[in-house]
């Protein structure tokens, strides 16, 4: 079966066709400036010497989504002759709330969930509905399959998934801690259990999926015992451009003191704080690296704020789970930064955690980068979500 894997953001679409005999990849492609000018689609299939791009209006997300299908058909770059040989199409989506633990098979009673989960997503529910609501309609025969961010996350237990807020809000609203990266971090603690040759479930595994979004995964048996997260993708380390945590005074704090509304005090939570909000010059760390060999102080002390919450994260976690077997860095900053890598897990020797300075210089390869030594593995894994994604639709629609 070949399964098509949509993943939409709010002007933005990325896809991905595999083959599930073999889970090779036949192409992938990235839509961009979705409702914006300049609209263009880039397109690889695999094999191919170079990229097609492709410049046209795409005013919607179903008009994107049928750029990608002309491209899946083209006789030149296309990788199916016709649609019917997509067997089904997985759907990234955010968020379900509590609703699903699991991948499901979409319906419109799913839909619904998906609405009524907006207030919990706003940013990023949406488009994952657009895009669902267009293959839907431009492939109507089609199996499509959610597969969530939150769902991995559902097996926290109470205790750590409460807020300590009045009960009621969590009744009436459903106020706790979601999590989020869940198929992330699902994906690298079974290729670390895969690549140390041990049963998932006699391991302690802490994730580390670094990017300009960031979380940390305490994983025990297979399954999320707790998350950097909460109700939404604000909370945790601190990030990009998102804060991270931070005492909830602050914002009637910095309300007052910059006649700011609350909406607007959020605004710069999310989009202006972080690493850009402390180094003053970008959420990009290869940036911020460029800015510190320069002699940017801020820039510096960006990368100690950020090195030193991942710690503080795997220190609580070693403690929640009564110790660690493995620390796996996926995504974009985990993968590639081996200063990063360096920083977060220097000085820890005592808890086990040792780094080979090494085997660490090395970028987006799977590796195992821990000394010989160390009784904590520390892996290094390229996460891949779009095959998790292929995987669960595949499970489901061939019903495995």
């Amino acid at each position: 079966m070949k399964a098509l894997v949509i993943n939409c953001g709010s002007s933005s679409l990325k896809y991905q066709v595999l083959d599930m005999t073999n889970e090779s990849v036949l192409a992938k492609g990235l839509v961009e400036r979705i409702g914006i000018d300049g609209s263009i689609i880039t397109h690889e299939k695999t094999g191919q010497d170079g990229k097609f791009t492709h410049s046209a209006p795409m005013a919607s997300h179903k008009e994107a989504i049928e750029h990608v299908i002309r491209a899946l058909l083209d006789g030149g770059h296309g990788v199916v002759a016709s649609m019917d040989e997509i067997g089904a199409v997985g759907h990234r989506v955010v968020h379900a709330g509590e609703k699903y633990a699991s991948s499901i098979l979409i319906t419109d009673a799913v839909m619904q969930v998906l609405e009524d989960c907006v207030d919990l997503a706003p940013l990023h529910n949406p488009p994952n509905i657009l895009g669902i609501n267009a293959c839907r309609e431009l492939m109507p025969k089609t199996p499509m399959v959610a597969v969530f961010d939150t769902a991995f996350h559902q097996t926290m237990p109470p205790e750590a998934y409460t807020y300590a807020l009045p009960y009621a809000y969590y009744e009436k609203y459903g106020v706790r801690r979601y999590g989020f990266h869940g198929t992330s971090h699902k994906y690298v603690a079974e290729r670390a259990a895969d690549m140390l040759g041990v049963n998932i479930d006699d391991l302690k595994i802490i994730t580390c999926h670094l990017g300009n979004g960031a979380s940390v995964t305490a994983i025990k048996r297979g399954k999320s015992i707790d998350t950097s997260m909460g109700l939404t993708p604000l909370e945790g380390l601190v990030m990009g451009t998102r804060s991270g945590d931070l005492d909830p005074s602050i914002l009637s704090y910095i309300s007052e003191k910059e006649n700011l509304p609350l909406h607007k005090v959020m605004d710069v939570l999310n989009k202006e704080s972080g690493v850009l909000g402390i180094s003053g010059v970008s959420s990009d760390f290869r940036d911020l690296e460029t800015a510190v060999e320069e002699g940017n102080e801020r820039a510096a002390l960006a990368i100690k704020v950020f090195a030193h919450k991942v710690r503080f994260y795997i220190g609580a976690y070693i403690a929640i789970m009564n110790g660690v077997d493995a620390i796996v860095f996926p995504a974009g900053l985990g993968e590639n930064s081996i200063n990063m890598r360096d920083i977060i897990c220097a000085e820890m020797g005592s808890l086990g955690i040792k780094l080979d300075l090494v085997k660490n210089k090395v970028r987006g390869k799977e590796t195992i980068i821990s000394r010989d030594d160390s009784k904590v593995a520390i892996l290094l894994i390229p996460t891949n979500e779009e095959l998790m994604i292929a995987r669960d639709t595949y499970k489901i629609v061939a019903g495995k």
